[in-house]
């Protein structure tokens, strides 16, 4: 599958917008980069063995230089084909430059210099006797009616060879640099894609099919089922038993006109799946990126996360983390009541040595 297939523009317009907003891309970077810092465990770090959320350290550095090299690596490509059109294009016209000037060539010769080519070609053919004459054209009528390789062409003047259809990915390094197949897999017909609750599948179509009635999607809790309509019988594009039980209630798909129809299923249990269908070849899931994403942790989970970040980068800063905060707020109710020694001045925090323990979360 072509590596551009596994983009989508479902949110272009969302993100044109803000950098329409913001006007210029290194803005629209900060903005991104800033998401994940506030909404994810994108900047978390592993550090100790009990850590469930994060990244070890320089692994989120590295999946950002990835994703920016694989789209890198993309736009040489298209650079290189826009050349090599190019320069198929130039070679062409030049081709038909020459044909033409080779063609005003020959108008310009004159009729007796082609009376001189006629006279010429005919002096070297000998006069054939009468039987002869007759004997020649019986021959050349033979020679037209009879079927076999002397009239024939050769194979590869009648027809070019078919190209080659390009070698799948094998190996789970390719499968990760590829969107579509991240954590997954490309197969013969699809290719598929996980996180820690939910599946992605990319079903390639032909073009002629652009309307949702052309097409047949049949999921259950334990099986799939995919067809597009061609005439009047049905093309069967991927059918199988899935090696785990998916939520139906939770699951669909939608096509993209001409290029592909894309399913989500969201799975029963969380855990990484190894294969799609029963009976495909499996990946090893020791080789994915196999840290939970924050969109599956619980509000509850969202809190403790979000507060230990700030901690963490008040820390960095040297300044007062939220249990310091809150036992901040309690002092400077009595820092300025009467009987309080310290009434008149102002509040200095320093002055407290506050513990993690001070507070009850």
């Amino acid at each position: 599958m072509e590596a551009a297939a596994a983009l989508t523009d479902m949110y272009d317009q969302a993100l044109l917008g803000i950098l329409q907003h913001v006007g210029n891309v290194e803005e629209f970077l900060r903005i991104l980069f800033g998401f994940l810092y506030r909404k994810t465990d994108f900047y978390r770090l592993l550090l100790r063995p009990g850590d469930r959320l994060g990244f070890p350290p320089g692994a989120a550095q590295a999946m950002a230089l990835q994703a920016f090299k694989v789209f890198e690596r993309m736009a040489r490509q298209d650079d290189e084909k826009r050349r090599r059109e190019l320069e198929a294009k130039l070679r062409k016209k030049k081709e038909e430059e020459e044909e033409a000037a080779a063609a005003a060539e020959r108008v310009k010769l004159s009729p007796a210099a082609q009376e001189v080519e006629v006279e010429t070609t005919v002096e070297h053919i000998p006069a054939p006797d009468a039987g002869g004459a007759v004997g020649m054209q019986e021959s050349a009528v033979a020679q037209d009616a009879a079927p076999g390789p002397v009239s024939a062409e050769p194979p590869a003047a009648a027809a070019p060879a078919e190209p080659r259809p390009a070698e799948l990915p094998t190996r789970q390094e390719q499968f990760q640099t590829n969107p579509d197949s991240y954590n997954g897999a490309v197969r013969e017909n699809y290719a598929w894609s996980q996180d820690y609750s939910d599946l992605e599948i990319k079903v390639p179509v032909p073009k002629h099919i652009v309307k949702g009635k052309q097409v047949s999607v049949d999921i259950s809790s334990g099986a799939i089922r995919v067809a597009v309509l061609e005439e009047s019988s049905q093309r069967v594009l991927m059918e199988g038993k899935l090696t785990h039980k998916i939520n139906t209630e939770s699951s669909l798909w939608s096509l993209e006109p001409g290029k592909c129809i894309l399913i989500n299923l969201n799975k029963g249990d969380e855990y990484w799946w190894n294969a799609i269908l029963e009976g495909e070849e499996q990946i090893d899931i020791d080789k994915i990126n196999r840290e939970r994403s924050m969109a599956t942790v619980d509000d509850e989970e969202h809190a403790v996360l979000d507060r230990l970040t700030f901690d963490y980068h008040q820390k960095l800063q040297g300044k007062p983390q939220s249990h310091e905060l809150k036992v901040h707020e309690m002092l400077k109710k009595g820092w300025d009541t009467v009987g309080s020694p310290f009434r008149g001045q102002k509040f200095d925090p320093s002055m407290f040595n506050i513990s993690p323990g001070a507070m009850q979360f």
